[in-house]
């Protein structure tokens, strides 16, 4: 659904992309000429049309809704650490493996 989106944007790209049960996780790289929050509006418009397309049963569990989706939205930008941000959405919603730690002494 967003990847059918975005192929009609050129200057979008999806880098790194997840779902949870309740929430997705996104990277996307959005140039500095458009506003981020016409990116993600545009988005939550478009799934959610599809969504309701797709499954009818969810007209009914939002009849004065617009949209499945909040209104809300977390954004922050990416520097030094984008190969952990990367790590996080991939691993969104999966357990964390037990590990052992090395304290650097003993």
């Amino acid at each position: 659904m967003i990847f059918d989106w975005i192929k009609t944007q050129p200057t979008l790209h999806i880098e790194t992309l997840n779902t949870d049960l309740d929430h997705i996780h996104m990277q996307i790289e959005i140039p500095p000429n458009i506003l981020e929050a016409s990116v993600v509006q545009r988005i939550k418009w478009v799934t959610s049309i599809k969504l309701k397309k797709k499954f009818g049963f969810i007209n009914k569990l939002y009849l004065k809704r617009q949209s499945v989706w909040s209104v809300g939205y977390f954004s922050s930008t990416i520097g030094l650490n984008e190969e952990e941000i990367r790590r996080y959405i991939k691993y969104q919603g999966r357990k964390d493996l037990p590990r052992q730690v090395k304290l650097g002494f003993s």
